[in-house]
């Protein structure tokens, strides 16, 4: 006879936030959401910045209905009452896709000054995993020292670096490689990029 309480309630799947800023490079977060939309057991929350929306048009020719309808649960960046915006939501982890150096800013100094750095904030108390890909290039010491401060509040900054020693044929596939260090940073399956098997060395001394 089994002993689990009609009552019981039901499991809660593995919530994912995704949160898309103004940096170039929405093209990651929407990929991120794709291969979240495909996962049993996992949820996706989005939150995007008034920022983040215009590059999702400009760089990806997606309007926002598109990008919304990948996500199973959306949130509007000006709602800090949101139900990612308090300590007792459950969630597995929040990644930002990409992270301008504005949201990192707000992210290093407890800045919650919208929904999407209020989550940010909140994964970080909550001592949950929160993921960055900072996108800027060159970087000057305040982003460095930024970087450093959220490291050391247990963040983890992940830029979007290619792997080229994968062999990309297309830019898809340099995309998907991030996208793969991402999911393998929040501990889900994927089959979005090549592992790397080693290699044999070539002589004696190698």
């Amino acid at each position: 006879m089994s002993t689990t309480p009609a009552h019981a309630a039901a499991p809660v799947p593995r919530r994912i936030i995704v949160a898309i800023s103004g940096a170039s490079g929405a093209v990651y977060g929407v990929r991120l959401l794709q291969a979240l939309r495909g996962m049993l057991g996992v949820e996706s929350h989005l939150v995007v910045s008034d920022a983040g929306w215009r590059n999702v048009q400009q760089e990806h020719g997606l309007d926002r209905a598109a990008v919304e309808a990948l996500a199973d649960c959306v949130h509007d960046a000006r709602n800090v009452g949101a139900a990612i915006a308090s300590g007792s939501f459950q969630c597995s982890g929040m990644v930002i896709a990409p992270c301008s150096m504005r949201t990192l800013a707000a992210v290093a100094h407890g800045l919650s000054d919208n929904l999407l750095t209020r989550a940010a904030d909140v994964v970080l108390k909550e001592r949950r995993r929160l993921v960055l890909m900072v996108r800027e290039s060159p970087l000057h010491l305040v982003h460095l020292r930024n970087m450093v401060s959220v490291t050391e509040m247990g963040a983890i900054v992940c830029p979007p670096m290619p792997a080229f020693y994968l062999r990309p044929q297309t830019v898809d596939d340099i995309i998907d490689a991030s996208v793969a260090r991402v999911l393998d940073l929040l501990d889900l399956p994927h089959t979005l990029a090549l592992r790397w098997q080693g290699q044999e060395p070539t002589s004696a001394t190698d």
